[in-house]
This record gives structure tokens, sequence and C-alpha cells, in this order.
């Protein structure tokens, strides 16, 4: 069994200056019998994650259209607490690419902090009827956010 004191060697710190979009905590819900957390339960965080950005730079509905990426860098444990950080990478006219790191924070009273899984996905903004849309300006929603 895997635990989490016998694994990749902590940073200690998250990113430095940096926001998560979500943080959340699996539970045994989410994992199987030996505590580790299912690959798909953490795709759909990441998915969710990823989305939030995505949906702010489209100004509305978007949807995923291609998992670029994903690498499970190290298991996931019920208990721990993990951050996602997200970043576009890559804007095109109906379209979003997030660059998504999720970090562990382990033994919390220790700071045994792991990344534990990146990702790049893609996002296309949609209008009512699901169909893909242009993008708004960048200058119309900095117009909007003041």
């Amino acid at each position: 069994m895997t635990t989490p004191e016998n694994n990749a060697a902590p940073t200690n710190r998250l990113p430095e200056g940096k926001i998560p979009q979500l943080r959340v905590m699996p539970g045994p819900p989410d994992a199987n019998v030996y505590g580790d957390v299912f690959g798909g339960w953490i795709m759909a965080q990441v998915d969710i994650a990823g989305s939030l950005p995505a949906t702010r730079r489209a100004n509305g509905r978007v949807a995923t259209i291609a998992v670029n990426s994903f690498l499970f860098k190290n298991p996931v444990f019920v208990g721990d607490l993990l951050s996602f950080y997200v970043d576009i990478v890559k804007v095109g006219n109906t379209s979003i690419t997030v660059y998504v790191e999720v970090y562990a924070e382990r033994n919390r009273l220790q700071s045994n902090i792991v990344k534990v899984t990146e990702a790049t996905l893609t996002y296309v903004a949609t209008g009512p009827d699901r169909k893909p849309r242009q993008l708004p300006p960048l200058e119309s929603l900095i117009s909007h956010q003041q």
C-alpha cells in the first residue's frame, strides 16, 4: 500500500503569489478501499478548477473540448487538502487553454506539501444554443469590471 510518508519529496510550500482557484479535501467516498483517491475524481476537480478562469475570460458558458495532457505525479489520499492553481496559457477565437497544477497538503501540522497532478485543458465558449461563439475582446471584459 502506498502511504503519504513514503512518496515524492515534499515542496513544503504552495506556489507563491498565486491564489488557488479551488481547494477541496477528498473523503472516503472518493477513494478505493486502500485510501487512494480515484483518478477520475481528481480529473473532475481539475476540470472544475480549469473552467473557472475560462468562464470569466469567455464572459459566459464554456465547454471542455480537450484534455491535452494529464499527469498524475503522486497519489492523492483521503484527508489531503488539495489546492488547484490555474493559468490561462492560450486564447483563440472561441477557445481558451489552461494549465492546472494541483498540490496536496499532507500531515498539515508538519507542512508536507506535494505536487500531485498537472494538466492542460481546452475549453470553448458556447452560446445559449451550445454552439461555439466568439470570445469577447479583452477590453470589453475590463470595462465591465470597472
